[in-house]
């Protein structure tokens, strides 16, 4: 039984890196659900932000902490300035496999 169902939702694109046996998984896990990846990546995520107690108590305790933004969002096709910084942000040399998902920003989740 799966531990969590696949919906999709409003998305917006980013990068993510992943190792290469965690891509193949993850390409394992999404035809497992009939579904696309960036929707079994963003499902798993939504899992762990509600499951994860140690989490919640933090959230709890610092509602209003305000983090610095580690998650690259890509901006909206046109926009010249998004995608000069999205190229210069994906190239890396640390030997992990980049892999392209579309994440659902905490905001815009249920």
């Amino acid at each position: 039984m799966a531990l969590f169902t696949v919906k999709t939702s409003k998305k917006v694109e980013t990068n993510i890196r992943l190792e290469e046996s965690t891509a193949k998984m993850l390409d394992r896990y999404a035809h497992f659900h009939k579904g696309p990846a960036d929707d079994v990546v963003n499902e798993a995520l939504e899992y762990i932000f509600r499951h994860d107690k140690d989490f919640q108590q933090h959230l709890q305790k610092n509602p209003d902490e305000e983090v610095a933004a580690s998650v690259r969002i890509k901006k909206a096709p046109g926009s010249v300035k998004g995608a000069k910084s999205a190229a210069k942000s994906t190239g890396s040399t640390n030997g992990s496999v980049a892999r392209s998902a579309s994440a659902v920003a905490p905001s815009d989740a249920k």
